[in-house]
C-alpha cells in the first residue's frame, strides 16, 4: 500500500469488492477512518476502525480486528486471529476471537465473548490513532519509503489492496458519501449512489446507483452505471464499452469509441467523441 500525504485521503475500493446482501466484502484489509458510519456488515482480512465508527452489521475478520474508542457494532464480531478493542466499544452481538483479546475499559458486549488465547484488560492507546501518528510523522519528515514499509508491515503479506473508507464518511445501500476523491478498482459490484470530490472507476464494474462529483468523473471500459452521472465543475470521460443507464451532465464530456449513454447528455463546455480507442490517461 503506497501512501501519499494522508493514508485516509481518499475512498479506495479495491478490485473485486462486492456488496452481498447486507455485507461489504473484500479480499484485503478494511480500514475505516474515525467518525464514519458503515451501515453494512464488513468482511475482510484485517478490519481496523478509528474512533466513533458505527457498523450496521456483523464484522468478520479473517486475521485481526482493531476497534478504537466508542465504536459501535450492531451485530457479531468474528475474528480469525487477535482482537483489540478500545474503551467503551459496544458490540450488540457476540465476540468470538480465535487468538488473543486486548480489551479496554467499559467495553459492552451484549451477548458475551469467547477468546482462545490470552485476555488482557487495560486502557491502550487507540490503535489506529497510534499507527497514523507514526505514519504522519514519517511522511512529515519526508521518509516516504519508511512510511510505505510500515504500512506494508501493518497490512501483512496480503496481495490485495485494502478497502479504505476516509474519515466522516457514510456508506450505505442509499449512498457512499465522502468529501475526498473516490477510486474504484476493477470487477466491483457496488450498491448505492457515490458522492465524492472526484470519481475514478476502473474496468468492468457494476454500480447500482448514480455518480455525483464536484470534479472529474472517469467511467472505465466495460463498466455499467445504473443511474445518472453528474459533475459540477469537471470533465466526464466514458471509456469504450462502458454504459450509463441514465443522464450525463458535466462541464466537458469525452466519449470513447463504443461508449453508450442511454439518457440525455448535457455538456456546458466541449463534447468530444473519439472514434478510435485511446489509452486511459495516466493519473
Amino acid at each position: 500500500m503506497s501512501l501519499g500525504t494522508d493514508p485516509l485521503d481518499a475512498l479506495e475500493i479495491p478490485d473485486g469488492t462486492t456488496v452481498e446482501e447486507h455485507d461489504l466484502v473484500t479480499d484485503g484489509d478494511v480500514v475505516v477512518g474515525g467518525q464514519s458510519t458503515v451501515e453494512f456488515g464488513v468482511r475482510g482480512r484485517n478490519v481496523l476502525a478509528g474512533e466513533r465508527v458505527t457498523f450496521g452489521g456483523d464484522i468478520e475478520a479473517e486475521a485481526d480486528c482493531r476497534l478504537d474508542m466508542l465504536d459501535d457494532v450492531a451485530g457479531n464480531v468474528l475474528v480469525g486471529n487477535d482482537a483489540y478493542l478500545g474503551e467503551r466499544v459496544h458490540i450488540a452481538g457476540r465476540l468470538m476471537v480465535s487468538g488473543d483479546l486486548d480489551i479496554g475499559d467499559d467495553v459492552d458486549i451484549e451477548e458475551g465473548f469467547e477468546a482462545n488465547g490470552w485476555i488482557v484488560i487495560r486502557n491502550p492507546i487507540p490503535t489506529l490513532v497510534f499507527y497514523f501518528i507514526v505514519l504522519s510523522q514519517l511522511l512529515r519528515l519526508g521518509e516516504d519509503e519508511a512510511a510505505d514499509e510500515l504500512a506494508e508491515t501493518l497490512s501483512g503479506e496480503s496481495p490485495h489492496d485494502p478497502l479504505v473508507i476516509p474519515r466522516n464518511a457514510t456508506v450505505s445501500d442509499d449512498a457512499w458519501r465522502v468529501s475526498t476523491p473516490a477510486h474504484v478498482g476493477s470487477g466491483c459490484r457496488i450498491h448505492g449512489n457515490i458522492r465524492a470530490k472526484s470519481i475514478d472507476l476502473a474496468e468492468d464494474n457494476n454500480v447500482f446507483g448514480s455518480l455525483r462529483a464536484r470534479d472529474d468523473i472517469v467511467v472505465g471500459s466495460g463498466t455499467r452505471i445504473h443511474g445518472d452521472v453528474t459533475t459540477r465543475n469537471g470533465e466526464v470521460r466514458i471509456h469504450e464499452d462502458a454504459r450509463v443507464l441514465g443522464d450525463v451532465s458535466c462541464n466537458d464530456l469525452v466519449l470513447e469509441a463504443g461508449a453508450h449513454v442511454d439518457g440525455t447528455m448535457r455538456a456546458r463546455g466541449e463534447m468530444r467523441i473519439h472514434r478510435d480507442n485511446l489509452p486511459r490517461e495516466a493519473e
